[in-house]
């Protein structure tokens, strides 16, 4: 019983993170926003969005060949966020 207990309190701390994490992101962007070009802030929005939606699924997955695959979308998404964010 006690482990169905320490799931739900990883699950929650996992989710209190994360929307941290998306907090910070819409404080970027806004930032970014105002300084720069809305479509480039957009598109890097984007991309940390889908990076944080991959990274879910790839903990979730259980086989081997789509954890492969989600690790090379991350990787992508990753050197795009890289190249818009110069």
């Amino acid at each position: 019983m006690s482990d169905a207990g320490e799931g739900l309190v990883d699950a929650e701390s996992r989710l209190a993170e994360r929307m941290e994490e998306r907090e910070e992101e819409k404080k970027k962007a806004r930032r970014g926003v105002k300084s720069g070009d809305p479509e480039r802030t957009r598109q890097l929005e984007s991309c940390r969005l889908a990076r944080t939606e991959m990274q879910r699924q790839r903990e979730l997955a259980t086989h081997e060949a789509r954890k492969q695959q989600l690790d090379q979308a991350i990787a992508e998404l990753d050197r795009r966020i890289t190249q818009l964010s110069k």
